[in-house]
């Protein structure tokens, strides 16, 4: 076992350089059917039915495979992206490299470290004889990054035919792992007023960043809330001249919800907003909405962590849940009702950074963990 071991190692680090340098941001279809073609052949090895389906408006390239025994519903859904928010020609500046005991490279922690985890555990049962004993599919898509708006509805179905889902994202440093995650949206705001001279003749003028600039400071105030409610405006532009009043304004909102009974008041909030002008005369519109569900565990989960969490600590892993105010499409299974458990990739930081590293200690750890806990669902029939 112990030969095996070091040589899924060695093998892993390999996968991953191999995964890495390959150039797949969410705009670009091709690198992300090559990372789709990747995992196809590893898991067909395997025995799983596999195929490439290109989903929505965009065809957008996701990986489905299963290996279903029997009807009954999926045991585990493992769940992942394979897409990234890095451009095309990252890699090329900045291929596959390790120092130490990290790994760079555009993806390395956020995903792609968490689908080669996907990889080794499920040839790992196979390789010790425990996958028949399992009903699993595998669920990569490659639009998480910009929102999974092709993909979403497929990942709830999915969820929906799945007892509980393991999320690949990463595993934050320490080995803490995500049960709870904030639900978001965006909303843009567009104040409209009128040209004038700003010199000349500023009182045939309504200017819309004033406009903008007080009704930034009523959307503030929604961050003085008990529920941990945020909405930031992070983007602001407006006026064209120095001497011209303007007659635009535009701001954009970042929205986080940790409760979905705040999405209503949210959205009813901002529509009374357009229907509330400060100056005289002036307009307001309003765009977007809140559009991820938020993660919430309930008693299902909680019970999953406790197997999860008992099992890591039984192989002396300092296991910790924590809730994150980050989204992911766990955030979509969850809402499908399922219970779900995040961050089951291994560990690592600093995603959406040219410094984003995986910890390579953790790969062993990380698919060790994640394949006792897939056989002890498989050999327990109370968990089924």
């Amino acid at each position: 076992m112990k030969q095996y071991i070091e040589t899924r190692h060695e093998k892993f680090i390999s996968d991953l350089q191999t995964i890495i340098n390959i150039d797949s941001s969410s705009d670009n279809k091709d690198g992300i059917e090559k990372v789709a073609e990747f995992f196809q052949k590893r898991f067909t090895r395997i025995g799983f039915d596999t195929q490439i389906l290109f989903l929505g408006d965009n065809k957008t390239p996701c990986l489905y495979a299963e290996h279903r025994p029997s009807k009954k519903p999926f045991d585990i859904m493992f769940l992942g992206h394979m897409d990234t928010v890095f451009p095309t020609g990252e890699v090329e500046k900045r291929p596959f490299s390790m120092e130490a005991n990290r790994a760079f490279g555009p993806g390395v922690c956020d995903m792609k470290g968490g689908l080669l985890v996907v990889l080794h555990v499920l040839e790992t049962l196979k390789h010790e004889g425990i996958l028949d004993s399992l009903s699993l599919c595998v669920a990569f898509n490659g639009d998480e990054e910009t929102g999974s708006n092709d993909s979403k509805d497929w990942i709830m179905s999915t969820a929906k035919k799945s007892l509980r889902t393991f999320v690949f994202e990463p595993c934050r440093p320490g080995y803490r792992f995500v049960l709870q995650r904030k639900g978001g949206g965006w909303f843009q705001i567009i104040a409209k007023g009128q040209q004038a001279h700003a010199g000349a003749d500023p009182e045939k003028g309504i200017n819309a960043v004033v406009e903008l600039a007080h009704q930034i400071v009523k959307i503030n105030q929604l961050n003085q809330n008990k529920v941990e409610t945020s909405a930031h405006v992070t983007i602001v532009k407006g006026g064209d001249k120095v001497n011209i009043i303007p007659n635009q304004a535009e701001a954009w909102i970042d929205v986080r919800i940790l409760k979905l009974d705040e999405k209503e008041r949210i959205e009813i909030f901002f529509k009374t907003l357009a229907e509330n002008p400060y100056l005289k005369g002036s307009k307001i519109i309003i765009n977007g909405h809140i559009d991820r569900p938020p993660m919430e565990p309930g008693d299902a989960t909680r019970k999953l962590w406790e197997l999860i969490r008992s099992t890591g600590e039984k192989f002396g892993l300092p296991m910790e849940a924590i809730s994150t105010g980050g989204c992911s499409d766990g955030n979509y299974t969850s809402a499908a009702g399922t219970p779900t458990i995040d961050g089951m990739g291994i560990v690592g930081a600093n995603s959406h950074r040219a410094d984003e590293y995986v910890e390579l200690d953790s790969i062993d750890n990380m698919v060790l963990l994640v394949a006792q806990v897939c056989k002890t669902i498989g050999l327990n029939g109370e968990l089924r």
